[in-house]
């Protein structure tokens, strides 16, 4: 049985290095264009040209978004477990952490969330490179979240990404990927 998307969608997306998650937060964002009435992406780069941490904040609504700025989200994404302490006070009671695993190290301060590690960076370098965890990371959070039916975003993948039929193949099969390692996890 299908779950009904929800009025409002919140994600934090992080990583180290940052584009994967930056285009993981947008790809997000354009597609929440199809469904909710009101939408926002916002990027932040640390202070590093690269490797530096990196962030996105991603909400979808069918209300107005007073504040594009979020302290807390339903959901945090770590494309980099190492980061779990850094953001384990940016999810609400009751939200979740989707966490690559491979990293995952420390004790959480906070027990009033869901960490749910998955195994993306295994399955990007399994792809070619780490280039795919954000994308990894998204299916993954598709599949246990559903804020929008996995087909809105690879349709969005496809507008994106069409011109390069190489590209979109490997975004599709990184984002599928992840769709298959969140049906794997007990929420």
């Amino acid at each position: 049985m299908e779950r009904e998307a929800p009025s409002r969608v919140e994600v934090i997306l992080a990583g180290v290095g940052g584009m994967g998650i930056l285009v993981a937060g947008r790809l997000l964002a354009a597609a929440g264009l199809q469904k909710y009435k009101y939408v926002s992406w916002v990027p932040s780069y640390g202070e590093a040209r690269r490797g530096g941490l990196s962030e996105c904040t991603t909400v979808l609504s069918d209300q107005e978004i007073a504040s594009p700025i979020l302290d807390q989200a339903q959901t945090v994404i770590l494309c980099d477990g190492s980061q779990l302490k850094a953001f384990e006070g940016r999810v609400r009671p009751g939200g979740i952490i989707i966490a690559e695993g491979a990293r995952l190290s420390g004790e959480m301060e906070k027990k009033s969330f869901r960490l749910l590690p998955v195994s993306g960076l295994e399955t990007a370098i399994n792809m070619g490179g780490m280039l795919y965890v954000g994308l990894i990371l998204l299916g993954a959070y598709t599949e246990l979240a559903k804020p929008l039916p996995p087909g809105m975003i690879e349709e969005e993948m496809q507008r994106k990404y069409g011109n390069n039929d190489s590209v979109l193949q490997r975004n599709m099969h990184a984002f599928r990927q992840g769709i298959a390692l969140g049906g794997g996890i007990t929420v």
